[in-house]
C-alpha cells in the first residue's frame, strides 16, 4: 500500500476482458515526505478518483484478481481508497 497522486487518464481500445468497464488511471507515487517516489503506474480505479486526488494504491496481484472477479487478469496496480 502507498500513497500515490493522480496524474491523469488512460485509455485502450484493446485490453484483457477482465478490465471492461474499469477506469485507468495514471498516478504517481508519493515517498514518506510526499516527494516523488519512483516511476508513475497506470492503476484500475473503481472508487471514482480524479486528477489531483491522493489515492491509496496496492500492486497486490492476488487482490486486484479477486477485485476484479478474475483469476486471470493481469491487473497488478488498483486503487484502495481516496484521501480526504
Amino acid at each position: 500500500m502507498q500513497q500515490a497522486r493522480v496524474v491523469g487518464t488512460a485509455v485502450s481500445s484493446t485490453k484483457h476482458p477482465s478490465m471492461k468497464g474499469w477506469r485507468l488511471l495514471i498516478v504517481q507515487p508519493l515517498g514518506i515526505k510526499g516527494q516523488h517516489d519512483g516511476d508513475p503506474a497506470l492503476v484500475v480505479d473503481h472508487l471514482g478518483a480524479g486528477i489531483g486526488d491522493t489515492v491509496l494504491i496496492s500492486s497486490d496481484g492476488k487482490g486486484a484478481r479477486q477485485l476484479m472477479n478474475d483469476q486471470t487478469s493481469p491487473v497488478r496496480w488498483f486503487v484502495m481508497g481516496i484521501c480526504d
